[in-house]
């Protein structure tokens, strides 16, 4: 059975055309199983993000145009405005694209583990759609194997490329577990509530979001169990903070030395993590002068980040492999799929003729042959009938020439030369 994969991503699509051809959560069941409807698919599944939208199908037979015109046709775009941007990987290729996607080897952010989540979601979706068969489901399952395999033996997702990560990573280093620590979080933009989702996911004990908008403040909070406060607010809120970290787009410091002596006074000299990731900074360098108080600034972190991209890529290199070997173990289970069908009707065919011999036997017993005769029979009879059809064959190549057939059936029956 044929495999394509299909779609696009942040390398070969604009933002405003990934857009339009993401697939609606919502919508997502319904999608799958008009694309399993029609021909050729028999099976399919839809990864969506907004990085990449990706279609995975088994096919009837290969038809690459036909998959094409239901995406353009489903998000009523002309074909000619999406297939420039389109990439496409039939079979082993298939295989090998969703190995690396799951792996984190093809995302923006090199290694990242949210598209491992991404991809399960997908499988959930079409598994409750009815749209997933015996390829895709197989698939599925190598796929998160290897992925897992990839994380475990190789180091491709410990060290931070994100200023994000990074400055979580940094808190992880000096405090161990998070879930003792109160992080303030000044500012609301897309680096900030990537800050957040860190720290939810490492469990951190206490969130507290600033924001010149607290409204703002009050949505990012709200989605990781912090709670917002006001900017203005901000210096009554940083003595209960461990971990500070501030990313706005404010032109002047607004946390300063006079503020942090106070808290720090307060907290009796406990120490405090801060981490300024904002250009302008947005904590005065002094800051980082005083005791008990360790300042990063997004210089030191892009050190960091710069030696941890280094050592990801390296990685890579031996996920690659691994992937590799993974594709060829798949493709080899896939190609044995036509064996196994030939198999069962060779033995369904070899079982028809046992049960023929062994009813005429049995005739041959209750109309009073000896045992030892219909045995003879027995044996005599089912061994013609089942090499007759081989012999008439083989002696059918040999009277055309075909040595191939003769050799192959050397080499299937163990046969001496």
């Amino acid at each position: 059975m044929p495999l394509l994969a299909l779609g696009i991503n942040h390398n070969s699509a604009p933002v405003e055309l990934r857009e339009q051809i993401a697939f609606a959560p919502e919508s997502m069941q319904d999608a799958l199983r008009e694309l399993s409807s029609i021909t050729p698919v028999s099976e399919a599944a839809i990864i969506s993000t907004c990085n990449r939208t990706e279609l995975y199908c088994g096919l009837e037979e290969q038809d690459d145009a036909a998959v094409i015109h239901w995406l353009s046709r489903y998000h009523e775009l002309s074909e000619e405005e999406i297939k420039p941007f389109l990439y496409l990987h039939p079979d082993g290729s298939a295989v090998r694209h969703m190995l690396r996607v799951a792996s984190g080897l093809d995302s923006m952010v090199l290694g990242e583990p949210q598209i491992l989540g991404q991809v399960k979601d997908a499988y959930r979706l079409a598994n409750d759609a009815g749209t997933l068969g015996l390829l895709l489901s197989k698939l599925f399952q190598h796929t998160f194997s290897v992925a897992k395999q990839v994380r475990t033996d190789t180091a491709i997702g410990s060290s931070a490329v994100s200023v994000a990560f990074a400055a979580v990573s940094l808190a992880k280093q000096i405090f161990g577990n998070l879930s003792e620590q109160t992080a303030l979080l000044i500012g609301a933009g897309e680096t900030i509530e990537l800050v957040a989702r860190h720290l939810f996911e490492n469990q951190i004990g206490r969130m507290i979001v600033a924001n010149r908008t607290a409204e703002r403040a009050h949505i990012l909070a709200e989605q990781f169990d912090g709670y917002a406060i006001a900017l203005k607010e901000m210096p009554t809120h940083l003595p209960e903070a461990d971990i500070v970290i501030s990313s706005t787009a404010s032109q002047l410091p607004i946390l300063g030395k006079g503020a942090t002596e106070r808290a720090v006074k307060q907290r009796k000299h406990r120490p405090m993590l801060m981490v300024d990731i904002a250009v302008p900074r947005d904590i005065e360098p002094e800051v980082g002068d005083m005791d008990d108080i360790y300042l990063y600034t997004v210089d030191d972190l892009r050190e960091v980040i710069e030696e941890n991209l280094r050592s990801r890529k390296e990685a890579a290199k031996q996920a690659e492999e691994i992937i590799d070997v993974q594709t060829s173990q798949f493709m080899n289970w896939l190609r044995s799929l036509g064996a196994i069908t030939t198999i069962r009707d060779y033995r369904d065919n070899a079982d028809d003729l046992r049960q023929e011999v062994l009813t005429r036997a049995l005739h041959r017993l209750q109309s009073g042959k000896s045992p030892e005769e219909v045995l003879q029979w027995l044996a005599y009879t089912l061994t013609n009938k089942l090499i007759h059809t081989p012999s008439t064959q083989l002696r059918e190549a040999g009277m055309e020439g075909r040595d191939e057939l003769l050799d192959a059936a050397r080499e299937l029956f163990k046969l001496k030369r």
